[in-house]
């Protein structure tokens, strides 16, 4: 029977190479199955995929799945085709390696690395620990040429937001380009047309969820548009309020300004 139950973990960024073939989620997954093959003390459980997700940050749903097999005993080993894959921040990473790790009984194995620690400590190896310097110096560069790029984006008049402002969508001919999205804008032009004639912002909220139209929020959850991440966005099932009234009466892309990477 299999000393250690394991998971096979494998992950990429979209700032990762996609040139680089074999770092690619398929050929991890080969590469760990043909390791598997030549050790009969593993047998692997499952395979915990991060797709898209960086390495910077360990708040990734794969990852979190794995480290619940860890503590409900489901595994006690976790392999990877090299460091990196774990992680690219070299304290939380190095946190896991020689901490977290070896305190819930896993066995780490990073194969591209020669990092087994079944076999030797890894607390004092200092080929490791230059190894997790590089990985996070490459997340340094990675990330100021991905801000290089958005900047130069910006200053091109493109558009670089994940979710346009309500009453404007995404080209669909060029993704960096905002169109008038045409039911959404007729909405909008008659907020402006309600305050020039005097309406307050409660008024005007009143008024629209009156005839029944649908809040920026829940206009897009009906149309599959996706919802920002980050920064402002209505309450989960909300109707127009006086607040997102103002939010757009005082928005200057209505004028025809493309205000970008300010908060």
């Amino acid at each position: 029977m299999p000393k250690y139950l394991a998971t096979n973990y494998v992950r990429i960024s979209y700032t990762d190479d996609k040139s680089c073939e074999s770092d690619s989620i398929t050929n991890q997954k080969k590469y760990i199955e043909e390791y598997v093959k030549r050790n009969p003390d593993i047998e692997v459980v499952n395979v915990r995929v991060d797709d898209g997700y960086s390495g910077i940050v360990f708040d990734r749903p794969a990852f979190k799945e794995m480290m619940e097999d860890i503590r409900s005993g489901k595994i006690n080993c976790v392999i990877v085709k090299d460091l990196s894959r774990l992680g690219r921040e070299y304290n939380e990473t190095f946190t896991y390696l020689r901490r977290i790790f070896p305190a819930l009984g896993v066995r780490f194995i990073a194969i591209n690395d020669n990092i087994d620690t079944a076999k030797e400590s890894v607390t004092d190896d200092l080929s490791i620990s230059f190894k997790g310097v590089m990985n996070d110096e490459y997340c340094r560069d990675i990330s100021i040429k991905v801000r290089s790029a958005l900047n130069v984006k910006r200053s091109n008049g493109d558009y670089v937001g994940a979710t346009p402002v309500y009453g404007y969508k995404k080209s669909d001919d060029n993704k960096n380009q905002l169109v008038i999205d045409e039911y959404a804008a007729g909405v909008v032009r008659d907020i402006f047309k309600m305050r020039i004639d005097g309406y307050s912002a409660d008024r005007i909220a009143d008024e629209l969820n009156r005839l029944g139209i649908l809040s920026p929020r829940q206009y897009k959850k009906d149309r599959n548009i996706p919802l920002p991440k980050n920064g402002y966005c209505d309450r989960e099932n909300s109707k127009w309020s006086a607040t997102t009234i103002l939010r757009i009466l005082k928005d200057e892309v209505y004028s025809g300004k493309l205000i970008q990477g300010k908060q």
